[in-house]
């Protein structure tokens, strides 16, 4: 079976929005988690999802999902204190139903330009690889610095990518980075990182540019361009 779990948890400070989490900002109408998750509701490989939710919110999110029929939603779960929290708590939820060799697909509730390609893609290389990190490379110099007041290292462009999502995984292993996290007290950024510091193998799959993660208002502001060029595009083909 593949599920995909959608975190959806954080409150969303940095958009300066008091009136809602940034996951539920509406753009046409439409909160921006529905968004996310119609790609993965319309994709005939994923089977069932997984959200994990602010608390305060799973009332008013189960109406969405009523609202904008998406039907695959068959679990929501409260969310952490943060992100590494909150995917934990929608992989501890799964244990009394998933089993060891079901591929999840771990992605942001608020990274709504996801492609059926990407998750196509994600889902054959976990069978061929046993994991899949959707990156992009980047398009500037990274530079690396251990004091934050000089430059230590400036890696080669070309092999300097960014981690996006879905990151993706067989079910057995994915928790079994998570249960030792939680067992040494450690968080980390993202499931890529957490594979990265307990020495797991982890295979790449290239994003599409637009795979942004809606964090600050200007990211809001560049996804509701897109989705106006989109309908332009079905209305009057340019």
């Amino acid at each position: 079976m593949v599920r995909a779990l959608i975190f959806a948890g954080g409150s969303g400070q940095r958009m300066n929005s008091r009136a809602k989490p940034k996951q539920f900002i509406e753009i046409h109408g439409k909160p921006i988690i529905i968004y996310t998750l119609e790609h993965f509701e319309y994709h005939e490989e994923i089977d069932d999802i997984i959200v994990v939710c602010i608390e305060d919110w799973i009332e008013r999110f189960s109406g969405f999902l009523h609202r904008f029929g998406v039907r695959k939603v068959s679990e929501i779960v409260s969310g952490g204190d943060s992100g590494h929290d909150s995917i934990y708590n929608g992989l501890m939820a799964l244990k009394k139903r998933a089993n060891p060799e079901d591929i999840i697909l771990i992605h942001d509730g608020v990274r709504p330009l996801i492609t059926e390609e990407i998750i196509s893609l994600n889902i054959k290389m976990v069978k061929e690889f046993g994991s899949s990190i959707t990156v992009e490379q980047t398009r500037e110099s990274i530079v690396i610095s251990k004091d934050s007041s000089y430059a230590s290292d400036v890696p080669a462009g070309h092999q300097m990518y960014v981690a996006k999502a879905p990151q993706s995984f067989y079910y057995k292993d994915i928790t079994e980075v998570y249960d030792k996290a939680h067992a040494d007290g450690f968080k980390s950024i993202d499931s890529a990182h957490l594979l990265s510091v307990y020495g797991k193998p982890m295979h790449m799959v290239k994003s599409t540019k637009n795979n942004i993660k809606i964090t600050e208002p200007a990211d809001y502001y560049l996804f509701r361009a897109l989705c106006k060029a989109s309908e332009n595009q079905q209305i009057f083909g340019i």
